[in-house]
């Protein structure tokens, strides 16, 4: 009998060392590894990519509840896109108290806001025929109507250029296919820019490439937060876009 309990206190004990998680001595977490890795790369934004990141992305899957309980305790929502493959957070969104901004931003200028709003639309443009993929200077294109008259076109083609290069290292909207000047437009573009924050923007950055009162602000290269639009001297109505 004393035999037997001896026994199942053993592999009581070989239980609980093959479910501890800790990394390290001292080490309180209560995720593995590449669960806590994962959670980090979504922290640091701009979002976890399956495709660049299967092993990170499969241990998100496998504990988003888990990740998801430890986002929300920075106030932070976990949104996965398992079609597309690829997760980002964004702040909680809630009336029932005040939560603070826990999402890293990053200055935008007006340009770079408005070749995000030129790529969503050639996204959702293209999307029922597979991967979209655009040219660069197709979308310059698109946007040299917010050139104003006294703004040299060579300093204006570098703003684009800068825009760009932006577009692709830093927020990741773009990926490189084929020649440089090829770009397919990531997915996660749909969902981290909704229609709502379209539509609180788009009117007025429309009324500014037709010639409005604000086509100054062209010049003004305002901020914008990677966490929300917030070009307040263009538009009064900042919701978060991009982590």
């Amino acid at each position: 009998m004393n035999d037997d309990f001896g026994t199942e206190i053993i592999a009581s004990t070989d239980m609980i060392a093959d479910l501890t998680t800790a990394l390290w001595s001292g080490d309180t977490g209560v995720i593995g590894e590449q669960s806590r890795r994962a959670l980090l790369e979504l922290i640091k934004g701009p979002y976890l990519s399956g495709v660049k990141a299967p092993m990170l992305w499969s241990a998100l899957l496998a504990n988003e509840v888990v990740i998801r309980s430890r986002l929300h305790e920075l106030f932070l929502d976990l949104v996965v896109d398992r079609v597309g493959e690829f997760a980002f957070v964004r702040n909680v969104s809630t009336t029932e108290l005040t939560v603070p901004s826990t999402v890293r931003t990053s200055a935008l200028t007006f340009l770079d806001t408005a070749m995000l709003l030129v790529l969503r639309q050639m996204l959702l443009s293209g999307e029922g025929e597979g991967r979209v993929i655009v040219g660069q200077e197709d979308v310059f294109e698109q946007l040299r109507v917010y050139r104003t008259v006294d703004r040299d076109e060579s300093d204006f083609n570098k703003r684009l250029n800068s825009s760009w290069l932006k577009m692709k290292n830093t927020l990741r909207v773009i990926h490189q296919a084929g020649t440089e000047d090829r770009a397919e437009i990531s997915p996660v573009l749909r969902l981290i820019v909704d229609a709502e924050q379209i539509a609180a923007i788009s009117g007025e950055y429309r009324r500014i490439a037709e010639g409005g009162a604000a086509v100054a602000l062209v010049d003004a290269d305002a901020d914008t937060n990677v966490g929300g639009i917030d070009d307040s001297e263009v538009d009064d109505h900042t919701e978060e876009m991009i982590s």
